[in-house]
């Protein structure tokens, strides 16, 4: 008999905001990333996504090259230290729909698994503070001695999320015409072409067009937003991108 998954992706589906942004301020404080970068590199970024007039993605995406720069030689004890940090402090910043839905689907007995693009150092504490089954991450690369070399393995991608659930469904034996996946952005659409229960939760306007333009995934999919203390369930048809 198969079994029934939940692939979560974490940036914006389970966390508030994206991890990347508390790693980045860590590096910062320990001095490893100058403050400089965050002026003039990171900010006009954040700026503009504030003020909507960017895109998110270009925010979170400038400070993950810098991040990729700037652990570069760290051992990898440096970073698991800060990953510990993070989340110990952080970790609970979750959306109260994706918790209750994690609860729900332990209730069920499902297998669940995230699939994000945050370095997988961070996405390993995520996954044991919130009792995942397993966890696939962005991986930096490290040689023999245990030192990042700066090579980047993505899985905030389509790509490179379709080929995990592959892998994770002849790992753990499991039925995606009966399983379910939840996620944000344009990098979690493959999830949602493979799953026969997806979910898009507080999704980018890059997202939500790939889906309304997919008859496929428009018919089975569940659209969540979650604003101040109120959780609002949308279909499709209703939804007018303005």
């Amino acid at each position: 008999m198969k079994n029934i998954a939940a692939f979560f992706d974490i940036d914006g589906t389970l966390y508030r905001e994206g991890l990347i942004t508390e790693v980045f301020k860590k590096l910062i404080k320990y001095e490893i990333i100058q403050p400089e970068r965050w002026y003039n590199d990171v900010k006009p970024e954040y700026v503009k996504w504030d003020r909507r007039e960017g895109d998110y993605d270009n925010y979170l995406l400038k400070m993950a090259n810098i991040y990729t720069e700037a652990i570069k030689g760290l051992h990898k004890y440096q970073v698991e230290f800060i990953a510990k940090n993070v989340v110990s402090q952080k970790g609970d910043r979750v959306y109260t729909f994706t918790r209750d839905r994690i609860k729900w689907h332990k209730e069920q007995g499902h297998i669940i698994i995230t699939i994000s693009g945050s370095p997988i150092e961070l996405v390993k504490e995520m996954s044991l503070k919130h009792g995942f089954n397993d966890y696939r991450g962005t991986i930096y690369v490290m040689n023999n001695n245990e030192k990042y070399t700066g090579e980047v393995i993505p899985m905030w991608d389509s790509k490179s999320k379709k080929a995990a659930i592959e892998e994770l469904k002849e790992k753990y034996n499991i039925d995606l015409d009966n399983s379910y996946a939840y996620g944000d952005t344009a990098g979690d659409f493959s999830m949602f072409e493979m799953i026969k229960h997806p979910l898009c939760i507080n999704p980018t306007r890059e997202l939500l067009s790939k889906v309304m333009n997919s008859p496929e995934v428009r018919e089975k999919i569940r659209i969540i937003v979650e604003r101040k203390d109120m959780i609002y369930n949308l279909k499709p048809e209703y939804i007018d991108l303005i």
